[in-house]
């Protein structure tokens, strides 16, 4: 499996990134987790638009979702060159039928309901799901394929149940939006010390820390990760590229 962060940012793209986006690759198919503001554009730095084949999305804030006018028109475009005729199938929840309802577009792209409770499968990939803490509906996922796992969190404040969700996870891409002696629960986020809580208890073998704060020296986040979780520590960067 190998992963590649397009985005990184909560709340807003820095200058020149782009905000939450994670391609996810695995015998050849190619999976977005994800489309915040920005994505569109550096994704196709890494593959062709047409190549995409298909698309999840844990919630409907605009930093997770801004990108899925523009993949529409970009997939309108291609259609008229000539270029695609397939149904880009993008996998959501339907707790918000009017967000929901918008993923279908034409003949080009069409919203498929998750079952929140149950597991779906989108190619080689088997996915299952915890409903987070966090002001709106929002899924974790748990990505298995090949005997590989990938645990992103998507958006939450710390719950316990994320331990037994991320057991044993090759790589846990987790929300870090605040530094370690803050409080992110009110918000609905995490810190850098509940994302290493996690990642300990969890075992897994490698904690990505993403959505990230747009104060202080993001360095920090993985001295205070890093004195919990004795594990790989890496900050998500655009174009970061993690085989496992």
């Amino acid at each position: 499996m190998r992963l590649t962060v397009i985005g990184q940012w909560g709340g807003y793209p820095k200058a020149g990134e782009a905000s939450s986006g994670y391609l996810l690759e695995y015998d050849g198919f190619q999976l977005l987790v994800d489309c915040g503001s920005g994505v569109l554009s550096f994704l196709q730095t890494h593959i062709d638009v047409k190549e995409l084949d298909a698309l999840i999305l844990s919630h409907y804030h605009p930093d997770h979702v801004a990108d899925i006018g523009v993949l529409q028109h970009a997939l309108l475009i291609q259609y008229h060159l000539g270029e695609y005729n397939r149904t880009l199938p993008v996998y959501a929840h339907a707790e918000d039928k009017t967000s929901f309802a918008k993923l279908t577009y034409k003949n080009l792209m069409k919203g498929h309901q998750y079952n929140p409770n149950g597991t779906v499968e989108i190619g080689p990939f088997s996915i299952s799901f915890l409903k987070t803490k966090h002001p709106v509906p929002c899924y974790a996922m748990r990505i298995e394929a090949g005997g590989k796992v990938f645990v992103y969190t998507a958006d939450s404040a710390f719950k316990e149940e994320f331990i037994p969700f991320t057991k044993d996870a090759d790589v846990f891409l987790c929300e870090s939006n605040f530094y370690g002696e803050m409080n992110g629960a009110n918000a609905g986020h995490m810190t850098s010390f509940e994302a290493a809580r996690i990642a300990k208890g969890a075992c897994v073998k490698q904690l990505i820390l993403t959505h990230l704060p747009h104060f202080g020296d993001l360095n920090q986040l993985v001295e205070e990760s890093s004195s919990i979780f004795k594990g790989k520590v890496l900050l998500a960067k655009k174009d970061l590229t993690v085989e496992f």
